[in-house]
């Protein structure tokens, strides 16, 4: 029954640091590893522990093989980890940083994305109409209709067919978004078969260096620039909206109005405006929450994916640590005990146990997120986004994912310590002494 009970009891401990270091933010740990460190140096009990802890620091070399175990193991789980939290993290970051909160996208009612929707041309028209739309220095609404289809063209990697989103622009789409700028040759001339190509897609897709010739909608097209919009756009390829509807024989709709109003606050009355007119059958939102929402099902995905891999993972790094450490207290059984016997406590034999798996668990843990750092830290990649056609993002290792990695390795080496740090606790001193 008492085995009973200090196993439930460290399970129950074990449980309490797992889920005190998932909520604790970064500066709580850091102030709780300050007080750690407090309590080896100024208290009789912690200087006990640091020189119980030194010792089994000593013997580290001698056990390298078992040691290194542990830490390539938490390497691993942290590598894993940090490397799909970014994937998530870079896919997401690329798509929020497409919408903002004083520009609204408008769409026929009931679609979801641009590419399942349709707009006639008095509705393109009166939207921009609307009193809360920002006017520029001649006076015309900043409001920009856009065509959005999507081509196939060969990946550079692969040199297989992907589909690429080509949008159809007017010239409001310029004052509509500042932030776009030609990086090399020049804009596309109104009325002619030419496109822009962002920045990204011109490193991910064959045919769109400046002077290349791409065929759409059966035409031939030239590449005449390249420009950096810093968002999902740099996955595009733009064009004259007029030119390629006639291309694709879509009249004069369009899948969507972009608008800038006049402040973020007027984005509630610009709805209700367009909800209540009996003309209109359309949904908006800000751009901001229209992208968002873009990536919220891969965002997920890939967050639950990298969740279940790092814990199949980390339950392997745990029964990893748990035979390492069993083996060093085994091999320390005399040493431990001979410490008892002349006074000193269970407590510093736990803490010295654990602090020696939690050191080979932060070592586990800074190679595995510098590897992920190094690695694909903005490492460029290419997914299906809401239009079915290719987005193109980078990586992103944030410090707060290096963070979460470096939490998930301390959770690892404390579980595999305490179970072995009990057990050394917990040893009789008379059957310590009798070991060899």
């Amino acid at each position: 029954m008492p085995k009973f009970v200090w196993s439930l009891l460290t399970l129950l401990i074990a449980a309490a640091f797992v889920a005190l270091l998932v909520w604790l933010p970064w500066w709580a740990a850091a102030v709780a590893a300050a007080l750690l460190v407090a309590w080896l140096l100024l208290t009789r009990t912690g200087r006990q522990a640091w020189s119980v802890t030194r010792l089994g620091i000593a013997t580290v070399p001698q056990r390298l093989g078992a040691a290194s175990v542990v830490v390539v193991g938490i390497a691993g789980v942290v590598g894993v980890l940090v490397a799909l939290f970014a994937m998530a993290q870079g896919f997401q970051s690329t798509l929020i940083e497409t919408g903002s909160d004083d520009t609204a996208i408008v769409l026929r009612g009931g679609s979801q994305t641009e590419l399942n929707s349709v707009l006639n041309h008095d509705a393109t028209v009166g939207i921009g109409d609307e009193p809360q739309v920002m006017h520029d220095a001649q006076g015309r609404p900043i409001a920009s209709p856009e065509l959005v289809v999507v081509a196939s063209l060969p990946k550079v990697s692969s040199g297989l067919d992907a589909n690429v989103e080509v949008r159809g622009i007017g010239q409001e789409a310029w004052p509509l978004r500042s932030r776009v700028r030609i990086i090399a040759g020049r804009r596309f001339t109104p009325g002619l078969r030419e496109l822009i190509v962002g920045k990204r897609a011109a490193k991910e897709f064959e045919h769109t260096a400046i002077g290349a010739k791409v065929s759409l909608g059966g035409q031939p097209w030239t590449v005449v620039g390249e420009f950096d919009s810093g968002d999902e756009h740099d996955s595009e390829l733009w064009a004259d909206a007029d030119v390629v509807a006639s291309a694709y024989r879509r009249g004069d709709s369009r899948n969507s109005v972009t608008v800038r109003l006049k402040s973020p606050s007027q984005f509630a009355a610009f709805k209700a405006a367009l909800t209540t007119d009996p003309r209109f059958k359309v949904d908006a939102s800000t751009t901001r929450d229209y992208y968002s929402k873009q990536s919220e099902g891969l965002t997920r995905l890939i967050r639950i994916l990298g969740t279940t891999v790092a814990i199949i993972m980390a339950i392997g790094a745990i029964f990893g640590a748990l035979n390492t450490m069993y083996a060093a207290v085994a091999t320390r059984t005399r040493e431990i005990a001979t410490l008892r016997a002349i006074g000193f406590r269970g407590a510093p034999v736990v803490v010295s146990v654990l602090i020696e798996t939690l050191l080979l668990a932060i070592a586990g843990g800074v190679i595995g997120a510098g590897l992920a750092w190094a690695i694909f830290d903005h490492y460029t990649a290419s997914t299906l986004g809401a239009n079915f056609s290719q987005v193109v993002f980078e990586f992103r290792v944030t410090p707060a994912l290096l963070a979460s990695g470096l939490k998930w390795a301390l959770a690892i080496g404390f579980v595999g310590g305490l179970f072995p740090a009990m057990r050394a606790a917990l040893m009789p001193v008379t059957d310590g002494l009798r070991e060899l």
